[in-house]
């Protein structure tokens, strides 16, 4: 079975998140952004994520090693699928950052092919293989 990497396009490799911040929170960080610190919030939000996040790299990074995840954007084809279905073989997703799977797939394949689907980010996938994995999903 074959892995294809996605391409980056500019917009699929993000995900929108909505937070919740105390008021007094969140003047701070408009002050921080009056003062010309940082352009907006969002900039101050990425900044503080992206920072935490190299504080915890090293964790991160054994975490990954640890429980065998694919790091990045992995995206599987209908053909792989197939490919897997006739070998008798059943897939474990387990991927850290982004997966794809094909439009083309048919729930009934999904569910034949994917024993289970463990994304950290964002699992993009029609709404009906979606539906067909969740009891697989974790």
């Amino acid at each position: 079975m074959s892995v294809h990497e996605l391409r980056r396009k500019s917009g699929d490799s993000s995900e929108k998140i909505t937070i919740n911040l105390g008021v007094v929170d969140l003047g701070q960080i408009d002050l921080l952004v009056q003062e010309g610190f940082y352009s907006n919030r969002t900039d101050l939000i990425r900044t503080a994520i992206r920072n935490q996040l190299a504080t915890h790299a090293e964790v991160v990074k054994q975490t990954i090693t640890r429980k065998a995840f694919v790091l990045g954007l992995e995206h599987y084809t209908r053909g792989d699928l197939e490919a897997l279905q006739s070998a008798g073989e059943k897939l474990q997703i387990q991927v850290l950052g982004m997966a794809s799977i094909a439009d083309d797939v048919t729930p009934e394949l999904a569910r034949a092919t994917i024993e289970s689907v463990v994304v950290l980010g964002a699992l993009h996938a029609s709404k009906a293989v979606k539906a067909a994995l969740a009891d697989r999903t974790h």
